[in-house]
């Protein structure tokens, strides 16, 4: 090796950590320039998320009269609203299903340009059948939109989530008869196959939630939550086309994780934390948090706790116009409510 090319190399080495030694400085000075509620009249608001299509702010989340309530007295609808400039919010939809609780609303850009709400319908009690299917809504400009999309391998799953890369969405399905976990993915949101089963690294440790993102090089991760065992964090990556992934425990507990990649490369997720502490019951300790993954580190690390605590967290989050907007639910202030936050890096 000549010294030039030996010097080129070592200078875009240095600038490579430089850059990203850079970013997570930045991240760790974080600071939220805005926080309000922007929804609450339901008895209980909860489980959002947040995009930006066409102009407008859309916002989904649940509204019932509790967290969930297994007697069948309680089936919740989802509701989208949308806002102009996110401070003024109107209805722009909601979604029931007869006899079933709708939970978990999930919005994305499908590969058509259309606005897509996922989510689950519940059925309880469970012994009138299954435990619950996964649906979709499709809408052309946000206001007006399909009959729900229900497809045969959505039955006895939970799909949480939907991420989109080069032409094809992506979702991992829990529960029921996707116990093991299973990767699903879908051209157009109506119609969904499997793309690998036997999902979560380790399935007697009640893994659930996930948030998938994919990288420009087609590298994708996933930040799984688990309520079982170390009750610890897990962050997988894989490589097209998805179906081996290596998995690494962050060792820290989350739920409702939401997980995106900024401008700059750098990794952050907003999750619900839990303070640990063996004295209180584990509702009393829970807040939702602004976080920086470092894959190199395999940490997840807080950087901002947003004005919340009790039951909280289940967050949508888009950077736009050099700010990160924060969707969220809690109940710090009485009821459960919808909440916007607006963090400068």
């Amino acid at each position: 090796m000549n010294y030039k090319k030996f010097m080129s190399i070592g200078v875009i080495f240095f600038f490579m950590c430089f850059q990203s030694a850079f970013a997570q400085s930045s991240i760790s000075n974080a600071k939220m320039v805005e926080q309000y509620k922007i929804w609450d009249k339901a008895k209980y608001n909860a489980f959002t998320d947040l995009i930006h299509f066409k102009g407008y702010w859309y916002c989904a989340f649940r509204e019932g009269n509790s967290h969930v309530a297994r007697d069948g007295s309680d089936n919740g609808k989802l509701r989208v609203i949308r806002s102009k400039n996110g401070k003024k919010w109107k209805s722009a939809a909601t979604m029931s299903w007869l006899n079933g609780d709708v939970r978990d609303a999930k919005l994305s850009i499908t590969a058509k340009g259309e606005l897509m709400l996922n989510g689950a319908v519940s059925f309880y009690p469970l012994s009138i059948g299954e435990p619950q299917i996964s649906v979709t809504w499709l809408s052309k400009n946000g206001t007006k939109w399909s009959n729900a999309y229900k497809c045969e391998t959505g039955v006895s799953t939970w799909r949480w989530s939907t991420t989109w890369h080069n032409g094809v969405g992506y979702s991992v399905g829990y529960g029921g008869k996707d116990a093991k976990g299973r990767l699903y993915h879908t051209l157009d949101g109506k119609k969904w196959e499997e793309l690998k089963s036997d999902f979560f690294p380790n399935p007697n440790s009640r893994p659930s939630e996930t948030s998938l993102l994919f990288t420009e090089d087609g590298t994708s991760y996933c930040l799984l939550r688990q309520d079982g065992g170390t009750c610890t964090a897990m962050l997988g990556i894989s490589k097209p086309p998805y179906t081996d992934w290596d998995w690494k425990d962050l060792g820290i507990r989350i739920g409702g994780p939401k997980l995106i990649q900024l401008k700059d490369g750098q990794f952050v997720a907003t999750v619900r934390l839990f303070s640990g502490d063996p004295d209180k019951p584990i509702w009393e300790t829970e807040r939702t948090s602004f976080c920086i993954l470092d894959i190199e580190k395999e940490s997840l690390t807080e950087v901002l706790k947003l004005p919340s605590g009790g039951d909280c967290s289940y967050a949508g989050m888009i950077e736009k116009d050099g700010l990160i907007w924060i969707s969220y639910y809690s109940s710090h202030e009485e009821k459960p409510s919808i909440y916007l936050a607006k963090i400068k890096i």
